[in-house]
This record gives C-alpha cells, structure tokens and sequence, in this order.
C-alpha cells in the first residue's frame, strides 16, 4: 500500500472528511514518526508493533558488481518489530485465536 492508497483507506473510513483533510492528517503523522526516529527515540503502537533505530557499526563489504572490498560507513537505520497482534492477523489467525478456554 501506498501514501495514497493510506489516504483513500481514510477517506474510505473516515466519512466526511476532504482528501485534503486526510492527506493532511497522513503527512503529518508520518513527519511526526520521521522526527522522534531522527531524535532516536522509539515509537510504540501497541497491537501493531514497534519502530526505533538501530546503530549498524563501519564494517568491510563488496561491491557486487566488481567484488572489490569497499569501506561501508557507520550509520543509523530505522527498525520495525510487529506487535503479536499483528503477526496474529498476518498468519491468519486473527483476534479470536488468541484467546484460550480454561
């Protein structure tokens, strides 16, 4: 799904709202979520799952075209981790699964 296929979902959902209204609103959070990763904090949304940044160190590589090693610089990378929820629905298992008879 994209930017605005997000948008249209809202829409879609959303009732009365414009599409500019509602691309105001999807812009706007994924700007917010861009920030606090940029600060390095982490972002929790619970039953969906986690984003926060990982530190990768400098390290040797190649370059797959040639094979020649190459210097790969330290960086900093946004990391998502799903929510059980999530990986409950993906798997198809859904909400009902969870639940367990005494």
């Amino acid at each position: 799904m994209t930017r605005r296929g997000l948008i249209e979902e809202l829409l879609a959902r959303g009732g009365g709202s414009s599409y500019r209204d509602a691309e105001t609103v999807v812009n706007a959070i994924f700007e917010a979520m861009g920030a606090v990763l940029a600060r390095g904090q982490r972002i929790e949304i619970r039953g969906f799952g986690s984003f926060a940044v990982k530190s990768r160190r400098a390290r040797r590589g190649r370059n797959p075209k040639t094979g020649v090693a190459v210097a790969v610089d330290a960086k900093r990378v946004p990391f998502f981790r799903a929510g059980k929820e999530l990986r409950a629905e993906v798997n198809g298992a859904g909400p009902a699964a969870e639940t367990h008879p005494d």
